[in-house]
This record gives structure tokens, sequence and C-alpha cells, in this order.
């Protein structure tokens, strides 16, 4: 839960009355199963920040992949792997 407190942190102290509106964060379901995260970095001040891509595939029912792509991070991965992929947001954004 304290990944999910800090992305809630993130997420207001990016909420500009602009950003909100047009990018922000979309957490989904997959059907294979699992969780897909999609956080739009456009209009911040992460676009243009590297990301090396990160994946991990043991089997159908342990596997993720996080890349940055057009100024969007992604995540994906199985149903247990949704607090990771957001760990590993979160610490890509502290590095920065």
């Amino acid at each position: 839960m304290e990944n999910i407190k800090w992305l809630e942190g993130w997420y207001l102290n990016n909420c500009d009355g602009y950003w909100e509106h047009c990018y922000g964060i979309k957490i989904a379901t997959l059907d294979n199963p699992g969780w897909s995260i999609k956080i739009d970095l456009r209009e911040t001040n992460y676009v243009n920040a590297k990301f090396i891509r990160q994946m991990q595939d043991l089997s159908d029912e342990d596997w993720f992949c996080c890349f940055f792509e057009d100024g969007i991070f992604n995540g994906v991965g199985d149903p247990h792997k949704l607090d990771m992929i957001i760990q590993i947001f979160r610490e890509w954004i502290e590095s920065l």
C-alpha cells in the first residue's frame, strides 16, 4: 500500500489544472489475467527522461514488462505485479 499512497501523492503534485485533464494515470486489467498501468508524463519535467526497459518472463503466472515510450511510462504484469510496477516507476522517478 505504501507505493499506492506514494502514487496518489505524486499524481496530486502533478495536477496543475491542465495536466490531469489531458494526461494522467490509467490502471486497467488484462485478460491474461494481469495489470496494465500507463502514466502519461507529457507536460511534466520527466518527459525527456531515460528509462531502461525492465522485463521478466518466467512463466504465464510470473511476468512483467516496464518501458517508457512517447512520453508514457507503461507497465504490464501478472495479477501479483501491480505493486511492483508502481515501485519500479517510483524508483525511476525518485532517481531523477
